[in-house]
């Protein structure tokens, strides 16, 4: 054969997984708990702390029109690259005097429109709850003056002020554990598919039908003899036409 061809029986590999079910499993659940005990003591928690601004833009003390809020929730997220602006960000931290560069804080930093309001809401995420509910409140005045002066606004009105986060918000213990669980299932299957694509050794006398297209007239059984701590194995082989014993010891 000019090219080596690799057949795959899916019920076959159906039948070896179901046969090491209890192994597969074990392997997810150790890899699970691997995945919980990393997520619950090992990795450092962080908090998230929000607040939320509501933007109207009306002139002269006028009531507010349908096109005042039209218009107004098609520039949110205007207002959104205004919050995550350089000019902003870096206000904050020479404010709290933060030690950290634009970069970092705009990593910590998202900003979240809903759809088909006005309401813009800042989150914070640091391993500080205290430091995550200062960084998001700052960012809130600091950007609410930029905006008005930007997209010359009267004013920016606060919906809500910055929480204190009393319970962690990651990482997620459950979705560790899941995840992981699921990795060590994945893996130990992929482990035994490639152990099974890798046998090519005669099994059965079916195999021998099937893979040598010859006819199986007996069935000899291989003779072990066991000599003080060594085993002598006889197993019989066919290659071509010829026959041949080979001893093992």
């Amino acid at each position: 054969m000019e090219h080596d061809e690799i057949e795959i029986d899916l019920l076959e590999v159906f039948h070896i997984l179901v046969g090491k079910a209890w192994l597969i499993i074990s392997a997810g659940l150790f890899a699970a708990l691997i995945c919980l005990v990393i997520s619950s003591f090992v990795l450092t928690p962080y908090y998230e702390s929000t607040t939320r601004i509501y933007i109207l833009n009306k002139s002269d003390n006028a009531a507010v029109s349908y096109s005042d809020v039209q218009i107004g929730t098609q520039l949110t997220k205007d207002y959104a690259e205004l919050i995550n602006s350089r000019y902003v960000l870096e206000e904050v931290i020479q404010k709290l005097s933060l030690d950290m560069e634009y970069k970092e804080l705009l990593k910590k930093v998202s900003v979240e429109t809903p759809t088909d309001t006005r309401i813009v809401a800042i989150t914070v995420e640091d391993k500080d709850p205290v430091r995550a509910m200062e960084t998001a409140n700052c960012i809130r005045e600091v950007a609410s003056s930029h905006i008005q002066n930007v997209m010359d606004i009267e004013a920016v009105n606060v919906v809500e002020q910055a929480n204190m986060p009393t319970e962690k918000a990651g990482p997620s213990v459950t979705r560790w554990t899941m995840v992981g669980g699921m990795i060590g299932v994945v893996i130990l299957c992929a482990i035994i598919l490639i152990q099974y694509l890798m046998d090519d050794t005669i099994k059965s006398s079916e195999d021998v039908e099937k893979y040598l297209g010859l006819s199986t007239l007996a069935l000899i059984p291989a003779a072990t003899e066991e000599t003080g701590s060594r085993k002598k194995k006889r197993k019989i082989k066919e290659s071509g036409k010829s026959l041949y014993i080979l001893q093992k010891t």
